[in-house]
């Protein structure tokens, strides 16, 4: 115990240099993706590199200050470690998109050669890929914080539930949008989409993204009908159902046991994707697999939520999830 307010202090100094790290990273990342010629773009995702490196080293610091026994609140340092696996799932997006540029060396070597179309095509592709990295996130932080609400909830079963059934609404929505941005995205790679129809509802989609949480927000319920995909009342009404039975699981899982608020949240080394389900990879952000006092995995077979001795199966129709 002698040894805690120096550790505090290296903690203090640890997190500081976490937040620094991420400012930096969003800086340059935002510089990759304004980039105006080739070399510059390489320059700024090697700094990228650099960068995310910096906040791995600290993410393994982290982990050690959360695996020891000295250290009674660890949420400040579970949060910090989720905000640098965010980050590192942002860097996978950049490299892959590296990795996968549909312009040859020649295109590279002179804008003239570049075609106008594909420019465009490859243009709302990026936009389509960073926007549904940006509801991944959020995605994640809702996840996060749902499961923060509902871990301890013992006797208090109904204090927050208006924040719960707000989250769980935001979720489905996102999951949503995220499914539908998806397929666009493989309809645009097969050519059955045109990329002008795609421009038609970026300021909606982004409007969205940004104003989502907002008291007088009033969503566009009709956004996709002109591309011909699932309507939303549809999506909902069937992810509300598998949602139904999975809310009957946790009180199984209630009755089965009680939660240690004590127990750590153990954070897997390379984070996974909960967007399983959906037709295609999302080349946005994948979510953080958690490991807590309930577990839910969503697929087109239905899902399944388990605790102990408790198990229950849902079965939902595979249009809900796909």
């Amino acid at each position: 115990m002698p040894e805690m307010p120096s550790t505090n202090g290296e903690i203090e100094r640890c997190l500081k240099k976490v937040t620094e790290g991420v400012e930096q990273f969003e800086d340059i990342w935002q510089k990759v993706y304004n980039a105006t010629n080739t070399n510059q773009k390489e320059k700024y995702e090697a700094d990228l590199k650099k960068e995310i490196k910096k906040l791995q080293r600290l993410r393994d610091q982290i982990k050690t200050w959360m695996a020891s026994s000295e250290i009674k609140d660890k949420r400040i340092l579970m949060d910090n470690r989720k905000l640098i696996e965010t980050q590192m799932e942002r860097f996978k997006v950049v490299e892959r998109e590296t990795k996968t540029k549909a312009y040859s060396k020649e295109g590279l070597g002179g804008a003239q050669k570049v075609d106008p179309a594909q420019k465009e095509k490859e243009d709302i592709t990026i936009w389509l890929s960073n926007s549904i990295a940006s509801l991944n996130i959020h995605v994640d932080q809702f996840e996060s914080e749902l499961e923060s609400l509902t871990i301890g909830v013992k006797k208090k079963k109904n204090d927050n539930q208006d924040r719960v059934d707000e989250l769980k609404t935001l979720l489905s929505r996102h999951r949503y949008h995220i499914l539908q941005l998806e397929t666009l995205m493989r309809m645009l790679d097969n050519g059955t989409v045109e990329v002008c129809k795609i421009k038609k509802i970026k300021e909606d989609v982004e409007y969205y993204i940004e104003s989502c949480q907002d008291p007088d927000f009033e969503e566009n319920e009709f956004l996709y009908d002109d591309l011909d995909l699932r309507d939303m009342a549809d999506f909902l009404t069937k992810a509300s159902a598998a949602t139904t039975g999975l809310e009957h699981a946790d009180n199984c899982i209630l009755d089965s046991a009680t939660p240690n608020a004590n127990d750590e949240v153990p954070g897997a080394e390379t984070p996974a994707s909960t967007n399983s389900s959906s037709p295609v990879p999302s080349p946005g952000l994948t979510n953080h697999s958690r490991s807590s006092e309930v577990r839910c995995y969503a697929g087109i077979d239905g899902a399944c939520v388990s605790r102990g001795s408790c198990t229950l199966h849902v079965f939902a129709d595979a249009a809900a999830l796909v």
